[in-house]
């Protein structure tokens, strides 16, 4: 299958994280990465899996401009949601330390939206994970804060990071979601473009 797609078209990501070229390449497919410089709108209107799948597609929206005939373009987007707010990526240490305290011994959705398009064909769709955090400690928190980099990640967090092997205390749904790209759900639609 993978063979197959990649002799078919040249495959884009959308994306500047290095996480979900890394789960890309895993995945086997031969693709090169373009980056979208736009700044990320979307209506308050819009309810999380929505907002997910409409910041994929405004993605997807800016860098298919000159889409050619063999050509696939994957975006994606993820947000991380606590109740009714959403927890995007924090500017500093003070913004990391909130986010981080307010994830402590609570479960929060991880949704990413995908964007696959070529020429002919756009599919459009989103996978939540649902993560529940043990009681972390100030200490915690401020040992990963200043040993890792949380200022690139939506919920200020990685879940591959020591934070989230030492603070997850249970996981409903794809662990791959969480770090940026839900490759059990992507592999299934990419095949509809073979």
């Amino acid at each position: 299958m993978l063979k197959k797609l990649s002799e078919k078209y040249n495959i884009t990501l959308g994306s500047a994280s290095p996480r979900r070229k890394e789960l890309l390449s895993d995945l086997g497919l031969k693709f090169s990465i373009q980056i979208c410089e736009e700044e990320e709108t979307f209506s308050n209107s819009l309810k999380e899996e929505e907002i997910a799948e409409f910041l994929a597609k405004q993605k997807s929206e800016v860098l298919s401009k000159n889409l050619r005939r063999n050509d696939l373009l994957i975006t994606a987007d993820t947000i991380v949601s606590l109740g009714n707010e959403l927890l995007n990526k924090p500017k500093n240490k003070e913004e990391a330390f909130e986010t981080l305290k307010k994830l402590s011994e609570n479960t929060h959705k991880v949704i990413t939206g995908v964007c696959l398009k070529s020429k002919y064909k756009e599919i459009i769709f989103s996978v939540t994970t649902l993560v529940t955090f043990k009681l972390l400690s100030d200490n915690e928190i401020h040992h990963y804060i200043d040993k890792y980099s949380p200022y690139d990640k939506a919920g200020a967090y990685g879940i591959q990071d020591w934070i989230g092997k030492v603070g997850v205390n249970n996981l409903n749904g794809s662990y791959t979601n969480v770090i940026g790209l839900p490759i059990s759900q992507l592999y299934q639609h990419l095949k509809l473009f073979i």
